[in-house]
């Protein structure tokens, strides 16, 4: 190949900075309707052509990525987990959501966030945001999730926000963003909408009880923190019981922490290890307790002390009850796995 001389440079360059140009002053995109990914079969996207699903002699298992929680989605039949993707500090809006089968096999890969991040979520209809999601639940036919805007460098602040999608659809249906706290870790959604989320805060070495918040956000947005401080010591799981109150587990100690809406403190349990996560409640008061930081699982049945169910799990996270199959199942964060335990 001959070598370019500096000339023939400079009408290179030249021409790529009209292509440019006359690119920059082109009609911008028009918006794309909102769509969700197909389950496992071709195409992968509904827009690309006529469904065929994968044929049934074929089972997929995986779809998991830094997934911190799970809910069940009783009329699919199907656990819904909201996979975190890689940090804010690497890629904002990457996460998305996949459909698990009860056996663990996929259902559908990506049912929310099958676009790319950047211009492909921005330019849906509505406009796809789906940064970091932690804690999630279903209630009122809306998928929740706790998630953060921020967070993309060390001067960049976290700022905690909830997002909720149509489970018929997936569309987004709506937010509330809370500028005064800078990060939620887990969510539970009443049936008049009414959302309670707990900041974790700072642990140890440097514990910091101004920072361990349990909040409550009324159904017209308005957050304010119910319990702030001891007896919480860094708040991780919360769930509602069946009269209605609020239950939180620390992951600072084993207690397992009941409140009235009001925010007053009627019931101290504890769970059989400390450093715990995810929590399950049943409808006739039994809890399930996860704990990341010992890989086991607490089942507290009213009136009863706390019995180990299973142990050494590596990093159970928050958890969900698969009633369709009578099983408890746990992200498992890094792992990129989830947990069955089947319960009785």
């Amino acid at each position: 190949m001959k070598p370019l001389t500096l000339a023939a440079c400079a009408v290179i360059i030249g021409a790529g900075l009209g292509a440019g140009t006359a690119s920059a002053q082109q009609a911008p995109a028009q918006p794309a309707p909102f769509s969700v990914g197909n389950p496992l079969g071709l195409p992968i996207a509904p827009g690309d052509g006529t469904f065929a699903p994968m044929s049934g002699n074929v089972k997929v298992y995986g779809a998991i990525y830094s997934a911190e929680s799970c809910s069940y989605d009783p009329d699919r039949g199907v656990i819904v987990v909201p996979n975190r993707g890689v940090g804010q500090n690497v890629q904002t809006n990457n996460g998305w959501v996949s459909f698990i089968n009860h056996d663990g096999s996929v259902h559908t890969a990506r049912w929310i966030g099958l676009q790319n991040p950047g211009a492909q979520r921005a330019n849906l209809n509505p406009p796809l945001v789906l940064n970091e999601p932690l804690g999630s639940d279903v209630a009122r036919g809306m998928f929740y999730v706790a998630d953060r805007d921020g967070g993309t460098s060390p001067t960049d602040p976290s700022v905690s926000v909830v997002r909720w999608f149509d489970l018929r659809t997936g569309r987004p249906a709506g937010q509330v963003r809370v500028a005064d706290s800078t990060g939620f870790n887990d969510i539970a959604v009443t049936s008049d909408g009414t959302i309670y989320a707990t900041q974790t805060g700072a642990g140890d070495p440097n514990p910091d009880p101004s920072s361990w918040h349990l909040w409550r956000i009324a159904s017209n947005g308005e957050a304010t923190i119910l319990v702030q401080g001891a007896p919480l010591r860094q708040p991780n799981g919360v769930a509602l019981d069946p009269q209605g109150n609020i239950v939180v587990v620390n992951i600072g100690n084993d207690e397992v922490l009941t409140f009235s809406p009001a925010g007053q403190l009627l019931r101290t349990e504890r769970a059989a290890q400390p450093g715990n996560d995810g929590l399950v409640i049943l409808a006739d008061g039994t809890k399930y307790v996860s704990s990341v930081r010992n890989g086991g699982v607490s089942r507290i049945r009213p009136g009863q002390p706390a019995q180990l169910i299973a142990e050494n799990i590596p990093n159970p996270a928050s958890m969900c009850y698969d009633s369709g199959a009578n099983q408890l199942v746990i992200p498992m964060n890094a792992n990129n796995a989830l947990a069955f335990i089947p319960i009785n």
